[in-house]
């Protein structure tokens, strides 16, 4: 898991007005919070927490000030739904050896059996507690020969060393459906004829 340093500045305005000025500079308003302690409001420079959101579920080394250090991991994002720039983050303060809950992306590798089947994916992130310090960025499934109808659960997915699920063990993950496009033409065709009939 790679862990990113950022240099984070405590901030004191408040407001529309204040959060638009730190934008302007190219900067995110940002909050840290957890453990109990008060949420600290920060300043994050923009392009570097930008690049940094790229990995999921990164681990970020704040540089508070140029005094404190902490660890923190992005937990709510707001983007710009037009622009997509941030607009503000919430970081969830985590200390090395500590367990979390989080997310991981579920990636797929392998083909369906022949037939045009289609892979839903139920869930496109599973829920697992995790040591801050080491949260996997991604669990790879293999779909290899799975016919319509077959379906992964949680439970069937490999988890790393250290890793626990956070759903239920029968969750579906993946689901195998059969193609129905040829089922759908052909009685569009019925349909056609019995009109022409009539």
């Amino acid at each position: 898991m790679s862990e990113v340093k950022l240099a984070a500045e405590t901030r004191t305005e408040f407001g529309k007005g204040a959060a638009r000025r730190i934008r302007r500079d190219n900067k995110v308003p940002g909050v840290l919070y957890g453990h109990g302690s008060d949420p600290l409001h920060l300043t994050l420079p923009g392009h570097d927490l930008l690049m940094a959101l790229r990995t999921p579920n990164v681990l970020i080394s704040l540089d508070i000030d140029g005094k404190t250090n902490e660890l923190a991991i992005p937990k709510s994002v707001q983007r710009d739904p037009l622009k997509g720039f941030l607009e503000h983050v919430d970081l969830l303060l985590v200390k090395r050896g500590e367990k979390v809950t989080v997310e991981i992306p579920v990636q797929t590798e392998g083909e369906l059996a022949p037939g045009g089947n289609l892979l839903e994916h139920v869930l496109n992130a599973l829920p697992v507690e995790a040591e801050a310090t080491h949260i996997p960025e991604v669990v790879t499934v293999s779909v290899e020969g799975l016919e319509a109808g077959a379906s992964i659960h949680a439970k069937d997915i490999t988890l790393p060393s250290g890793v626990t699920l956070a759903v239920e063990e029968d969750a579906v993950v993946l689901q195998v459906l059969q193609a129905q496009v040829e089922e759908a033409a052909e009685g569009e065709e019925a349909e056609g004829e019995e009109a022409a009939e009539a």
